[in-house]
């Protein structure tokens, strides 16, 4: 089996053991069945990845020695904050998990008029472990060792005021402007996408004198899922790492 990538938010020191985590052992142990012996490599966001090599294994816990450690430099130069709308089902999932492997940096969950979700305090904190889960997951299988936060949902006009020096992107099927005619360089971008349905003409005006810039990136209407990752890619081509 291949060498499999975790996630565990522990302290690594090579030559050191380290207990697994309970969700480290449930993946390695029942689902992926290692055994002493086998070489896992770790991770726990601060850019680094850890090479280790199970050494005691039961069935409620097992060990890991740590061999070494190798900096991460795959991610782009680009600095992405979604705020994305909330939507339904496993919509919000999906644009979580693949905008994760696009390279975006932070996702805000936008409460906006047309989200169609509505969730008491306990709920919506599960909901965000749910979605950081998701997070971790695509970094797994995407390579990358730092992870990106998923921070607690906000109404939209909160999201608005926050004090940013970043370029401030709006998505609107009827923008005069393309997405590639931003400006020539850019290193911060927040990136507005609407839930389904899209955002509202108050809230496009919202954003707008929250100056928030309106881009377009096509003729025709993407769902919203569709424009999250189209526009992350976007950017990554025209200010980042993908070309």
């Amino acid at each position: 089996m291949s060498n499999p990538r975790i996630f565990q938010p522990s302290e690594f020191i090579v030559g050191n053991a380290i207990m697994l985590s309970d969700d480290a052992f449930g993946h390695v142990i029942r689902v992926l069945r290692l055994k002493v012996g086998d070489e896992i490599t770790f991770f726990n966001g601060d850019g680094n990845d850890y090479q280790a090599t199970l050494t005691e294994v039961n069935k409620k816990q097992a060990k890991a020695d740590i061999k070494s450690t190798a900096i991460i430099s795959n991610e782009s130069p680009l600095n992405i904050h979604l705020g994305q709308g909330i939507s339904r089902g496993d919509r919000m999932d999906f644009t979580l998990q693949k905008s994760v492997e696009l390279g975006v940096n932070s996702i805000t969950p936008l409460f906006t008029e047309r989200c169609g979700v509505k969730l008491n305090a306990e709920r919506l904190e599960k909901k965000r472990q749910q979605w950081q889960k998701i997070v971790i997951s695509a970094c797994e299988q995407s390579g990358r060792s730092v992870v990106p936060q998923v921070r607690q949902p906000m109404a939209l006009q909160e999201w608005l005021d926050e004090a940013t020096q970043a370029l401030k992107i709006n998505l609107h099927p009827r923008a005069n402007h393309s997405i590639m005619g931003l400006p020539l360089s850019c290193e911060r971008v927040r990136l507005l996408i609407g839930p389904e349905g899209g955002l509202t003409d108050e809230e496009i005006e919202l954003a707008g004198a929250a100056n928030y810039t309106e881009v377009l990136l096509g003729p025709r209407v993407l769902r919203t899922e569709t424009a999250a990752l189209t526009a992350i890619t976007a950017l990554q081509c025209k200010f980042g790492d993908l070309s």
